[in-house]
């Protein structure tokens, strides 16, 4: 679980729209289930989507002959059709043709008819799924313009600032053409910058911070969710409590890389804290803890189990732990409180690793997000144990959080009155996102045909022989002038890799947590010729490499994944950073036996033929290989599943409790 420290902002929105978030039976789902199902085949397969094209072709005629003028005059009596009629068949059309016109005319692209298919896809509330490169930003502007001139406020919700500033400084032009305001939300933002932001009609911001700021509105609402209460605290409200909301509600909410932020994410609560006070006893009774768990023996009085990351102590264990308590204070007297924090000592030991998990910059602990790679200021770890991470790691102790409100994505999202997303690796987690968000999944065709080049995947015993393996092939590459992206899973791995290229002379630059300031300049350089980079995940979902065109007459860029995910979707979306939009381009993945997925027995029977066939690196050998790896991702992605479910079921269960006390979230 991570956490957030509480920051109320003030607001000054009422009546915060949004649907009411409510356990479903069984019947519900089925008929959901065959209703969406139904409905989204409708209207890609039938005769719908293609007259839609066909009318967005003819409310397009003669728009490039138009003067500044006279489309903005076109845009008025667009604004005016949709506020009195709606998003009727032929409105929506006049505004996919307008909004195409005017994206040639001050972005230079004009939409794909795919990417007009994806935009009403998502218009209609359903998630298209979409090859990476495909455009799924210059998409999401047939949507988002479109509600925004109804008159409804919308969220582009994305998966890290860098894409949401990004994103939002690029189509802000284009919104202006339309009337629209538009604006973006990233962490570091004063709370009168993010109100401003939220006021706009269109707004770009990351999941976990719009849901925190969701959480500090919760704060101060309390126990007035109730419509009417808040039209009448509104009308009354002595210390402007109301008049501080952050949030106009949750309306309509494209989500971009949907799987990423509605799936993959879902497993963490999302917690608002507060700085507890505090003692000198708490924190002896931290730092007594560690000592106390650095002098206990692996598998004589502790058992490790890294796949499930569970540590149990062994009697021998229990009965050093409880000797040495009756020494160490009162903190200590409780048996379940004193098994539980060594427990905890434990795993912050031999689950959480520097510059894996987190890392240490000015003296503090910063968590990195294990999807997008990157740094997540200002979040901690639950329970005491960010305070043994801390000690572990030398540096100053800081106060544990006190939980003030907590919600599950799950819960979150499927409080929007409208909800749509786009991603390119869908289709793996469709049967999830129809049966907890009632969304549909649809997939969209490719503009142009996909060259991607596929290398067989590479194998090594070890490690170590891995990344020898891994240096040869850069340097194979190098030598033909490609360009080079190396995908690493951590840290440490970028870092790794980066002294056995430096052995061999050859020049690269690294993108992970610690040179995330320098992100857009590295990305900027990395499709030209000869470049090397080595990037863990912050190169991966929404990461468009530009490619020089005397590097496309080369074969394009070169991907190399050094170690399979969690899940078989995060591989694809690493090897779609090449060969984007018709663009040449290869991938090839170098795995070993000792990678993170194999830990355990996640291999299963597959992972014990590797182990012990006596032909290494043999056709048979690497096929038991492949085999392992391929049963430990989908033995992986149904622990996911079961977590999300859990966590869901949990959620509603607490939130019930809460609704039944009286109190908010």
């Amino acid at each position: 679980m991570i956490s957030q420290p509480a920051d109320i902002p003030p607001a000054s929105h009422i009546i915060r729209p949004e649907r009411v978030d409510k356990a479903s039976g069984m019947l519900d789902i089925i008929s959901s289930k065959i209703i969406t199902s139904v409905s989204s085949s409708y209207k890609l397969r039938g005769r719908r989507m293609k007259k839609f094209l066909k009318r967005v072709e003819y409310y397009g005629r003669g728009l490039d002959n138009l003067s500044e003028k006279d489309l903005s005059e076109k845009v008025e009596m667009l604004k005016q059709l949709l506020h009195k009629g709606g998003l009727t068949e032929e409105n929506i059309a006049g505004s996919f043709a307008l909004i195409r016109e005017l994206s040639f005319k001050i972005l230079g692209l004009r939409h794909f008819d795919t990417q007009v298919t994806g935009g009403r896809i998502i218009l209609d509330g359903m998630v298209a799924e979409m090859e990476t490169g495909e455009g799924k930003t210059l998409t999401a502007t047939l949507a988002a313009g479109t509600a925004a001139m109804a008159g409804i406020p919308v969220h582009v919700i994305t998966v890290n600032d860098y894409l949401t500033e990004r994103d939002a400084e690029w189509t802000r032009p284009l919104y202006t053409a339309l009337g629209l305001t538009s604006g973006f939300v990233i962490h570091g933002m004063t709370p009168e910058e993010r109100r401003n932001a939220y006021s706009q009609d269109i707004v770009y911001c990351t999941n976990k911070e719009i849901v925190f700021d969701y959480l500090k509105d919760w704060i101060i609402l309390g126990n007035r969710q109730d419509r009417l209460k808040l039209n009448a605290e509104y009308l009354y409200d002595k210390d402007q409590r109301i008049k501080r909301l952050l949030l106009r509600g949750l309306h309509y909410a494209i989500v971009d890389e949907a799987d990423s932020v509605l799936i993959d994410e879902a497993r963490t609560p999302l917690i608002i804290s507060g700085q507890g006070e505090g003692s000198a006893d708490e924190h002896e009774f931290f730092r007594q803890a560690v000592d106390l768990a650095q002098k206990l023996n692996k598998d004589t009085h502790f058992t490790v189990d890294k796949a499930d990351h569970i540590i149990k102590l062994t009697p021998e264990g229990e009965e050093m732990v409880n000797n040495a308590a009756v020494c160490l204070g009162p903190l200590w007297r409780g048996n379940v409180r004193r098994m539980e924090i060594v427990r905890l000592a434990l795993s912050s030991i031999y689950f959480f690793k520097r510059d894996e998990q987190y890392m240490v910059r000015d003296g503090k602990i910063q968590i990195i997000d294990e999807f997008t790679g990157r740094v997540m200021p200002d979040r901690s770890y639950e329970k005491g144990l960010h305070q043994l991470i801390e000690i572990k790691e030398g540096c100053e102790i800081s106060n544990q959080s006190v939980v003030l409100a907590r919600i599950s994505y799950q819960r979150f999202f499927r409080r929007y009155l409208k909800l749509a997303g786009m991603t390119g690796t869908a289709r793996e987690v469709k049967g999830e996102l129809l049966s907890v968000y009632n969304l549909p999944v649809v997939r969209i065709p490719t503009y142009k045909k996909k060259i991607r080049k596929s290398y067989p995947d590479r194998f090594s015993v070890t490690e170590k022989e891995k990344w020898e393996d891994v240096a040869d092939r850069v340097t194979d590459f190098h030598e033909k002038g490609r360009p080079i992206l190396v995908a690493t899973r951590s840290v440490v791995a970028s870092e790794k890799v980066g002294m056995i290229l430096s052995g061999r002379n050859l020049r690269f630059r690294i993108l992970n947590a610690k040179q995330d300031r320098e992100e857009a300049d590295i990305i900027a350089e990395a499709g030209r010729e000869g470049k090397i980079t080595i990037a863990t995940n912050m190169a991966g979902r929404g990461v468009d490499i530009k490619l020089e065109e005397k590097v496309k007459a080369l074969g394009g860029l070169h991907v190399i994944i050094t170690e399979r995910h969690e899940a078989g979707r995060i591989d694809r979306q690493l090897a779609g950073r090449c060969a984007r939009m018709g663009d040449p381009g290869s991938f090839e993945a170098i795995l070993s036996l000792e990678d993170t997925v194999l830990e355990k027995d996640r291999g299963g029977f597959w992972k014990m033929l590797a182990l012990y066939y006596p032909l290494k690196k043999s056709v048979p050998w690497r096929f038991f290989l492949k085999k392992a790896l391929l049963s430990a991702q989908k033995k992986t992605e149904k622990i996911h599943a079961k977590m999300r479910k859990n966590l869901l079921k949990e959620d509603e269960r607490r939130g019930n409790v809460l609704s039944f006390s009286g109190r908010s979230e």
